[in-house]
């Protein structure tokens, strides 16, 4: 069993050799109203050597409540019988769809927790990466939302495959929903090497599992929402579902979960997760919403542009950065747009905005008891071609020359094909995207321009090719 060690700290807190960097935080980090609690627990870390697992502290950390306030509680709440506060527990909420989908959600008065090991953070010193937008510390981002706002936020710091941590995250938080982002989410990340492969499908599949098992031993009405992937579904000459498909097959007829076609070792453990979740849905009961989601640009949200201590990151190398996002910042520093082979790779495409909008509509309107839902989370299909010519015409109006130049392809993908995805079941629950307009890529060009000086222009080529992976593990130079 973890040790409990103190039920409150002192605000300057004295970490061991053993603390990560990015838990060692001044005491002006913090509120003058926290109580901090840590546990001795096995912390994963990726380690090339298996030999060098350390022991590091798994961190609890929540503000305290002002008199008199709700957390939770809505402003359209009559008098009479109180409804409990609705709490939704935010796993990898320092991420880029999760810290934005945490202050969404805080400023929607949910009562909201962030689980989260860090780790995304701990890529960008592995590999020598940075995001475009300088991001603070999770305890500072926290501290500035509380001063801005008076509203709370609590913090579990440990590892989601680490079921003693996840257990008393969950009997302390009891949530009535969990969004789940708490995943190693890049392709390339997962096609560097066996170790990162690994280190993906193990993290990925095997966190997912104890999430499920925390919700059935300590939480079994509690409705996971769970981020997955276009991606999972590939590129077929059919449309694409939400989830399911009719099929007619020797004059019988059945409604079969859609046929999956990853294209990455990431991709597949998305795919792994979608089966374990629909079969514990059918087994235990548990309520469960899948989010297929597109690719995500964009880095400001109503509550991010709050503070520049609230910044969202904004990946644009060639292992974390999403295709629109690269390209503005290759447009910014004056390099060509690096189009992979033919550039007719089509895929779904939404705002940040629409990320967290969706995620709000899909915890507002849960999943039934043993129902497993999959909703397509996009807005526009593009393909590579458009994208890059849709930068191109923004940079003109801004005074830029943005020139494109075709790469050759590290993926093992196809350059031209048929797609067509059906996304109707969010438009249906209210969803109100925002589409890819001028307007919107004039803003992020000039994001990109605010920024351009923190550019690493050897981080934009792609460096990770899927058919030269191998079990050595490749290190970065620096």
């Amino acid at each position: 069993m973890a040790h409990l060690l103190s039920a409150s700290c002192p605000l300057n807190i004295s970490c061991s050799k053993t603390t990560p960097k990015s838990l060692k935080q001044s005491s002006s980090s913090f509120p003058t109203s926290l109580t901090l609690r840590t546990s001795i627990q096995p912390f994963k870390t990726l380690s090339l050597n298996k030999n060098n697992t350390k022991k590091l502290f798994s961190v609890r950390a929540t503000t305290l409540q002002q008199p008199g306030t709700k957390p939770g509680s809505t402003s359209s709440q009559t008098s009479g019988e109180q409804p409990r506060p609705t709490r939704v527990m935010v796993i990898g909420g320092d991420g880029y769809c999760g810290w934005a989908t945490s202050l969404h959600l805080s400023n929607k008065n949910y009562e909201v927790a962030i689980v989260d090991n860090l780790v995304r953070r701990h890529f960008d010193d592995q590999l020598g990466l940075d995001s475009l937008t300088p991001i603070s510390s999770i305890h500072d981002r926290i501290r500035r939302w509380r001063s801005l706002t008076q509203k709370d936020i609590n913090l579990y710091i440990g590892d989601v495959c680490d079921f003693e941590f996840l257990s008393e995250a969950f009997t302390s938080f009891k949530p009535d929903a969990v969004v789940h982002f708490g995943e190693q989410r890049s392709a390339p990340y997962s096609m560097i090497d066996r170790s990162r492969a690994l280190y993906t499908q193990q993290n990925n599949v095997l966190g997912t599992l104890n999430v499920l098992f925390a919700i059935k031993e300590f939480s079994e009405d509690c409705h996971l929402v769970k981020l997955g992937t276009m991606g999972e579904y590939g590129t077929p000459n059919i449309d694409i579902e939400e989830g399911y498909i009719t099929i007619t097959h020797n004059g019988r007829t059945d409604t079969l979960p859609y046929p999956k076609q990853a294209s990455s070792f990431y991709h597949l453990s998305k795919v792994h997760d979608s089966n374990n979740i629909a079969f514990t849905c059918k087994a235990w009961g548990i309520r469960a919403t899948d989010l297929n989601q597109g690719v995500v640009y964009g880095v400001r949200t109503d509550e991010t542009e709050m503070h520049e201590e609230l910044y969202n990151r904004f990946d644009y190398d060639g292992i974390f950065g999403t295709a629109l996002n690269r390209f503005c910042v290759q447009a910014a520093v004056g390099h060509p747009l690096t189009v992979y082979g033919k550039g007719g790779q089509t895929r779904g495409y939404l705002d940040i905005r629409d990320t967290v909008q969706c995620v709000e509509l899909a915890i507002s309107n849960p999943a039934k008891r043993g129902e497993f839902r999959v909703f397509n989370q996009f807005t526009e299909q593009f393909s590579v071609n458009q994208l890059a010519s849709l930068v191109t015409k923004a940079g003109e109006k801004l005074g830029i020359e943005v020139q494109t130049i075709s790469v050759p392809n590290p993926r093992v993908e196809a350059e031209e094909h048929y797609y067509n995805a059906k996304h109707t079941k969010l438009i249906e629950l209210g969803l109100e995207p925002h589409l890819l307009s001028d307007s919107l890529l004039d803003s992020l060009l000039n994001f990109a321009v605010q920024f351009k000086d923190r550019v690493d222009t050897k981080q934009i080529m792609p460096s990770v090719s899927w058919r030269k992976i191998g079990a050595k593990p490749k290190t970065v130079s620096a």
